[in-house]
């Protein structure tokens, strides 16, 4: 791993702190992760996570939404951007060593057409890391449990709609399902596992919540922190601290990990 880099400080200095905090859980991992180029971000956004993320530019990074492309461009994060949907990736066939996708299938009501277009543009023997929220995340949502322990069930079902609403949750799927769709496309899943616990959930649940004044800031002033000082994210890191600093992989994890590869002829 990059030595002495505080990704939790990188990303809830410039992000609402839920989303900061599991963008920084996630930018660990590729810390030991090989990503040899060319590489493709399905699903690039605004370009935070790879600016942040990795150290050099990515080749190509893909988004159907204008909005966050403009700000990528910004950034500078890849060498090229391209406003497209996921199974049109605007590249020919076997093109990349490597692609990621952060966070972003779960959000893709129709998955399998981008999972096998993705596969068409990697190499033979290219690696395809993505991250998802998995079936464990409804389950463990903290106000949806304290309806159940005092009888409000249908409350409790109603809340987790709505939070997969406001989350645009697609897919909240076991491991099992998303091997039988990356297998479907022609890859095959070399390793996977579960991260970010129960406890860390509710602390990003509430933060959602108590993220109102970054959401005002960024409508007001046009980004989510207004003063990224660490005097100010005192109290924000003494919150989060529990779910940066436990234990990786979590076995019952709300989150699932895969490293996937695309097999030689």
């Amino acid at each position: 791993m990059t030595a002495q880099r505080d990704l939790l400080w990188e990303n809830i200095s410039e992000l609402p702190y839920f989303r900061g905090l599991l963008r920084a859980v996630e930018g660990r991992f590729y810390q030991d992760l090989p990503l040899e180029a060319p590489t493709l971000d399905l699903g690039c956004g605004d370009g935070q996570f790879a600016e942040i993320t990795f150290p050099r530019q990515l080749e190509l990074g893909v988004d159907p939404w204008l909005a966050p492309l403009r700000e990528a461009i910004q950034r500078q994060a890849y060498q090229v951007i391209a406003q497209s949907y996921g199974q049109r990736i605007p590249a020919p066939d076997n093109t990349f060593a490597s692609a990621i996708s952060n966070s972003v299938l779960e959000h893709i009501p129709d998955v399998q057409p981008v999972l096998d277009d993705l596969a068409r543009v990697l190499k033979p023997g290219g690696i395809f890391y993505f991250c998802v929220p998995n079936h464990n995340f409804d389950p463990n949502l903290s106000v949806a449990r304290f309806f159940n322990r005092i009888g409000l069930k249908g409350l409790a079902r109603a809340y987790r709609c709505w939070f997969d609403h406001i989350a645009r949750h697609a897919h909240l799927d076991d491991p099992a399902t998303w091997q039988a769709r990356v297998e479907a496309a022609g890859l095959r899943v070399v390793r996977h596992w579960n991260y970010f616990s129960p406890q860390a959930l509710a602390i990003l649940e509430w933060g959602h919540y108590w993220g109102l004044p970054a959401w005002i800031a960024k409508l007001l002033f046009r980004r989510w922190i207004v003063a990224p000082t660490p005097w100010n994210f005192a109290l924000t890191r003494m919150i989060v601290n529990p779910a940066w600093t436990e234990p990786q992989p979590q076995p019952d994890g709300v989150c699932t990990f895969f490293i996937c590869q695309k097999p030689l002829p």
